[in-house]
């Protein structure tokens, strides 16, 4: 299945700052949220961030939160988002198709990717725009998602499916802005 522009919602998983630094690649995982953050405004996805027990670990990276200034921000202290019941019901329900991308890609990620298909949603996580604090934790994660029939894609699938089509004015603009310039 391919991901459907007017059916995605890109939701952002804890890329909190206090617990930034501990994650392994911690610049690569900012460089490529903000590609795809930048990609999902582009392309009109809605996204929301969630923030795993903020007065803890700090609020989102400011540099991600700018570049969607009027999504929600939803604070929880259960790892998973549906656990939470954080995430905005009528941002969620019309969306079909659940882009996650953040950290830790083996707690907050993955518990939230299980109970999002769960619920019976197309689930895809960007492989390369999530982190943890042990690379072999982040790779385990992927590997049980996948087994469980969770999406494991790429940032640029997620760019080539949501822009469907060369020769667009959708496609031109991505592909000037972002296929050019990839960190």
């Amino acid at each position: 299945m391919l991901l459907d522009q007017t059916r995605s919602l890109l939701l952002v998983v804890d890329i909190q700052q206090k617990l930034l630094p501990a994650v392994s690649a911690p610049e690569r995982l900012i460089a490529n949220s903000t590609w795809l953050i930048r990609v999902a405004n582009t392309c009109q996805i809605p996204l929301v961030f969630s923030e795993q027990y903020p007065q803890g670990l700090g609020h989102t990276v400011s540099e991600l939160r700018q570049l969607a200034a009027d999504a929600p921000v939803v604070a929880k202290q259960a790892f998973s988002c549906i656990a939470a019941n954080c995430l905005p019901a009528p941002l969620l329900a019309p969306r079909q198709q659940i882009v996650l991308i953040g950290m830790e890609t083996h707690v907050c990620v993955l518990q939230t990717a299980i109970e999002l298909q769960q619920q019976g949603k197309q689930v895809f996580v960007v492989a390369d725009a999530v982190s943890s604090r042990s690379e072999a934790d982040c790779e385990l994660a992927l590997a049980r998602m996948r087994a469980l029939g969770i999406h494991i894609i790429s940032r640029e699938m997620a760019l080539f499916e949501w822009s469907r089509q060369a020769g667009t004015p959708l496609f031109k603009n991505l592909s000037q802005n972002f296929l050019q310039k990839q960190p």
